[in-house]
This record gives structure tokens, C-alpha cells and sequence, in this order.
């Protein structure tokens, strides 16, 4: 997979937590992704299909995570992780792809966004729609980890 591919995931990502709930999260080392079980408790999911390639991206939250962004960005703490909490990272997962997106278009890469799909609980699984490695990439905050998976064909 190309790198081009994945820094606007990165920065949309940033950008999307430090707009929306003023919230800071630092990048650490990207790796290949073994295996399909996320990293996190609560995943969104999206598919992405261009005339040049397929693939999806998902971002992944520990629970004190996305509680804290619950919190900063509507103003309501559940105890745990509930139907608004997925409802939102669902709507996370649209604005990372969507800024994303609007990144690869710049760069000549268009791309069709399918709706995301929202899982949750200890140990749920990821399906990527691409055939090629999945590229998994680990964020830290005070609250504790998010992590980006994409993946491509080619």
C-alpha cells in the first residue's frame, strides 16, 4: 500500500478530535495488522471504492476514550459505551473518511464512501474489503488509545 494512501487518514483523524473535542492525540509507530480483532472496544467501518482501487478504513476507541470524546463533544458522559456513543463514532468515522477524501482528491484519487458499520465490545472483530496489508496505526491521548486500520488493494 502506498503512503499517500495513508497520511490523510492520519491527519483527517487529528484534525477531526482537535476540532470537534478539542482533543489531543499524538501518533506513534505504524505496523502491519496480524489477525482481525481491533484494537479497541467500539470500531466504525467504512468501505471505499475508486476507479484505481478498493479498500476501508476503520478507527478504533478504548472505552475511556471515547466516553471523554462523548463528553467534550456533546456534553453527556455514559458509563459505558451505549447507542449514542456508537451512533458517534459512526459519525466520526464518516468525517475522518470525508476529510480523507477530500485529501486523495487533490492527489488524483477519487472515491465512492459506503455508510459505516459501528461495532463494539471486548475483543470484536474488523473485516477489511481491500485484498492488500492491513496498515494499523496507534494514537495516544490522556484518556487513553485510539487506532487507525486501512487498507487497500495494492
Amino acid at each position: 500500500m502506498r503512503v499517500e494512501f495513508v497520511n490523510p487518514f492520519l491527519a483527517s483523524l487529528v484534525n477531526v478530535l482537535t476540532t470537534m473535542a478539542q482533543l489531543d492525540i499524538e501518533p506513534e509507530k505504524p505496523q502491519l495488522k496480524k489477525g482481525s480483532v481491533a484494537k479497541g472496544d467500539v470500531s466504525g467501518l467504512i468501505g471505499m471504492v475508486g476507479p484505481q482501487t478498493k479498500g476501508s478504513f476503520s478507527v478504533s476507541f478504548e472505552e475511556k476514550l471515547a466516553l471523554e470524546i462523548m463528553n467534550r463533544m456533546l456534553g453527556e458522559k455514559p458509563s459505558s459505551i451505549n447507542e449514542e456513543v456508537t451512533d458517534m463514532v459512526g459519525e466520526i468515522t464518516n468525517m475522518v473518511t470525508g476529510g480523507a477524501k477530500r485529501l486523495l482528491a487533490e492527489k488524483g484519487f477519487d472515491f465512492d464512501m459506503a455508510t459505516p458499520i459501528v461495532v463494539s465490545g471486548k475483543d470484536h472483530t474488523i473485516t477489511h474489503k481491500g485484498e492488500g496489508p492491513i496498515i494499523i496505526m496507534p494514537f495516544k491521548s490522556e484518556f487513553g488509545s485510539a487506532h487507525i486500520e486501512i487498507c487497500f488493494d495494492g
